[in-house]
């Protein structure tokens, strides 16, 4: 305890970081009054604060903003939709690949491109957002253009406001700003969920509900496992002499994550997983196998639904590190720097090296990726209530520790550059202070 005080001291000891916390803080406040405000025209006493299926996904992402059809009712996922079709289309369009290539200016142009394509994608959800979620009874304009039209420039302006937050956090305060704003969303839930746990459990069950957090603690660890898991490939550079200096010649690494691909896996299965049921609902009328479909995809803890669930993810994982890990690319910009994986010739052979061992940490990774995601279904079965099951596993739970680790990495960063010990009494934390080779 007197070690943990102790680094809060040197934390707060240094200005710009104590400076950046601030602000961080000041932002994420900003963010959660903003999902309270409801959209002028709308009763909230009408609202029936229930959200199902991947509205209930969106709903936990949001902090609950989506259910109370706040100003930031689509919070920033508009955004999220267009960084991940314009992250697809840098591997299949030759333009946005040439974009990617330029550096600094080509980012900025297709970050440019993802505002631009978030503004298109929120006045589309904003429709749809309205039509589903808000009953008409609720409704207490008369005119109902007016308060459609009026609500639509309202959403897509709070979510221009949501990427403008993230973005100031990335530059003034600690940790990835739209990263940061998903967390705080589900983390907000959090308290709530383990409440009612308790309350349910009551004095009678209170070793279960102790059994319940010992095993979502141990889930919280590997998960953590899992996310900094990494396997370092060596890479040795020539000696160079330049004048009267002598360049190179170190050793460094390559460091390939076992989970590569991050939570993008989950959120694409997710986002399948809701349409067999959603195609089944149509003929649900006139065939019982659509009633069955329909039935047994809308019950996340049937086996069917979880079996379909970790064949895509696993299928996803392979799928997604394929398109942002290129080893031809790696191989040919350690050949251009002089650099070579000992016992391996620099070129083709790297490249496959670094193929075949990115196919091997990536198998294991899938299927943890996709056990950690059904792990909240099982969790259901043995007894734990819903709200508190999503914290079990899933996007939700990767979501949130990804973040808190690149945080902590970036505040361990800051006390080492000013001399101090770091967090970890034992070491760094692993990540941005690693000696890695730069691809």
């Amino acid at each position: 305890m007197k070690k943990f005080i102790e680094t809060i001291k040197n934390i707060f000891s240094i200005e710009e970081l104590r400076t950046r916390i601030l602000n961080t803080i000041g932002f994420l406040i900003i963010f959660r009054l903003g999902s309270y405000i409801v959209l002028p025209g709308v009763d909230a006493n009408q609202l029936t604060g229930d959200a199902s299926g991947i509205f209930g996904l969106l709903n936990t992402f949001l902090g609950g903003a989506f259910s109370r059809a706040s100003v930031f009712g689509l919070g920033i996922m508009p955004y999220i939709s267009a960084s991940i079709v314009l992250q697809l289309m840098t591997v299949a369009v030759p333009y946005f690949q040439k974009l990617q290539k330029e550096g600094d200016s080509g980012r900025k142009k297709i970050n440019q491109i993802t505002r631009v394509l978030t503004i298109f994608i929120c006045l589309a959800q904003s429709i749809g957002y309205i039509n589903a979620t808000i009953p008409s009874e609720a409704i207490l304009l008369q005119n109902q253009f007016l308060f459609q039209t009026s609500s639509i420039v309202i959403l897509t302006a709070g979510t221009i406001f949501c990427m403008w937050l993230g973005e100031k956090i990335t530059d003034k305060g600690i940790g990835n700003g739209i990263s940061m704003l998903i967390m705080i969303g589900i983390i907000s839930r959090f308290p709530g969920s383990i409440v009612a746990e308790a309350l349910s459990r009551g004095m009678s069950q209170a070793l279960i509900f102790i059994l319940e957090l010992v095993a979502l603690f141990l889930v919280v660890m590997a998960t953590v496992a899992l996310v900094q898991a990494v396997r370092r490939i060596p890479v040795q550079y020539a000696k160079q002499v330049v004048g009267n200096k002598v360049y190179g010649g170190q050793r460094q690494y390559i460091p390939l994550k076992v989970n590569s691909s991050g939570v993008m896996p989950i959120i694409f299965a997710q986002s399948l997983m809701f349409l067999p049921a959603l195609i089944a609902g149509i003929w649900v009328d006139q065939s019982d196998t659509a009633q069955y479909i329909s039935t047994t995809f809308s019950d996340i803890q049937s086996w069917q639904y979880n079996l379909v669930f970790a064949v895509l993810i696993i299928l996803f994982t392979f799928f997604y590190t394929a398109i942002t890990i290129n080893p031809n690319q790696i191989a040919d910009d350690m050949k251009r720097n002089g650099g070579f994986v000992p016992g391996i010739k620099p070129g083709k052979q790297t490249s496959e090296f670094i193929d075949s061992v990115l196919t091997r940490i990536t198998l294991p990774g899938s299927f943890f990726l996709a056990l950690i995601a059904i792990l909240p279904a099982f969790a259901m079965m043995a007894g734990v209530s819903s709200g508190f099951a999503q914290f079990y596993g899933g996007t939700s739970l990767l979501i949130m520790v990804g973040v808190i680790l690149d945080t902590l990495q970036q505040i361990e960063s800051y006390l080492l550059m000013r001399h101090y010990e770091g967090m970890m009494k034992s070491g760094r934390v692993k990540g941005r202070t690693q000696n890695t080779a730069v691809a």
